[in-house]
């Protein structure tokens, strides 16, 4: 397999890394490496970092060859999470340890389309463009999306959600599972902050990927955050989280990372693209679950209900986040992000 994109002048060469933490993903991070493997635009390395789990680092590193060659030697690489349990230190992890000029993330249960680094790599001809994330597709445990779950809500389970904006557009902030960062710029202003996203704990955090983004278009005013919805992966969807109760924790969860994201950068940052979603995309949303159930379509009265209690939860979350973060401070920990040590790391 070839380690470096050829044929494209100036094109940057990209890392990618997927976090795992757990055995019963097994075939989903299988799954998830042989779709970077098979990039139409070749990634220069696929970093696995493992989140305190042994038993997962050894099965690893045996089932990718880990025969102490070099990093290069390498398509695949296998690390440790070198910070605390949690997405944001092992992201941090596989930044330090990649020798990539673009950093593309992937999350453990999903499979990328073929041109989706193709796509990453094109936005980053335009040398003010900083960030570039895709569009994410559901895949349902259950084959079909549940009639009560309404698509403004998919952001509960990891994806694009109606509301954000077609085609290749300026964002605030990429989503996490399906992004890529230029390392100059993380270089810069640091990497995902530890206390914001998942740590291992009962309740599904986030917005750590939204902290960062705030954090990096501050520091460099003229930066260009993208998406591009032809950067496309499927990311799967457990029978789990398609029931009403991850549902509302999920969303309730989201709103005390929120809290935390607008202590550190001031709400009118942190919330400038949830006033529109939440004063526009929402009611228009409910208006067309009234419709559907006014009509006989199944599941319309479900999402206008679930549209209503979800931002019930996540303003609940949100006001008992901001009342926690005055009371204790709200501080979390930045990384530094090293310059580029072509490969040397913790590799397993």
């Amino acid at each position: 397999m070839s380690t470096a994109p050829t044929g494209r002048t100036g094109a940057p060469s990209v890392s990618v890394v997927i976090c795992v933490y757990t055995e019963d993903r097994w075939g989903d991070i299988l799954a998830a490496v042989a779709s970077v493997l098979d990039q139409s635009y070749p990634a220069l390395e696929t970093l696995l970092v493992v989140d305190h789990n042994p038993a997962l680092l050894r099965r690893l590193a045996k089932a990718y060859g880990d025969d102490g060659a070099g990093a290069g030697a390498r398509p695949v690489r296998v690390l440790a999470n070198a910070g605390p349990r949690g997405l944001s230190a092992g992201r941090n992890t596989g930044l330090a340890a990649s020798a990539g000029e673009v950093i593309a993330f992937l999350d453990d249960d999903a499979v990328a389309e073929r041109d989706w680094l193709l796509h990453f790599a094109e936005g980053y001809a335009d040398p003010r463009v900083m960030a570039v994330g895709g569009r994410t597709q559901p895949v349902w445990a259950s084959r079909r999306r549940p009639a009560w779950f309404p698509e403004e809500f998919d952001w509960v389970v990891g994806c694009t959600y109606r509301g954000l904006p077609p085609g290749k557009t300026v964002v605030r902030n990429v989503l996490g599972g399906n992004a890529s960062f230029r390392r100059s710029a993380l270089e810069a202003v640091g990497g995902f902050a530890s206390g914001i996203g998942r740590d291992g704990h009962r309740l599904p955090l986030g917005c750590e990927e939204t902290e960062l983004c705030i954090r990096l278009t501050r520091a460099v005013p003229e930066a260009l955050l993208l998406i591009d919805d032809r950067s496309v992966i499927h990311h799967r969807v457990p029978a789990a989280r398609e029931r009403f109760g991850y549902f509302r924790d999920r969303a309730y969860a989201e709103g005390l990372s929120k809290a935390l994201v607008t202590h550190s950068v001031g709400a009118r940052a942190g919330l400038e693209s949830e006033r529109r979603y939440t004063t526009r995309v929402l009611p228009a949303g409910v208006a067309r679950g009234v419709r559907d159930a006014l009509l006989g379509r199944p599941g319309g009265a479900g999402r206008a209900g679930a549209i209503v209690a979800g931002l019930a939860a996540t303003t609940a979350g949100y006001a008992l986040g901001v009342w926690r973060a005055r009371r204790d401070g709200g501080r979390f920990a930045v990384a530094d992000v090293p310059a580029s040590s072509a490969g040397e790391g913790a590799a397993a």
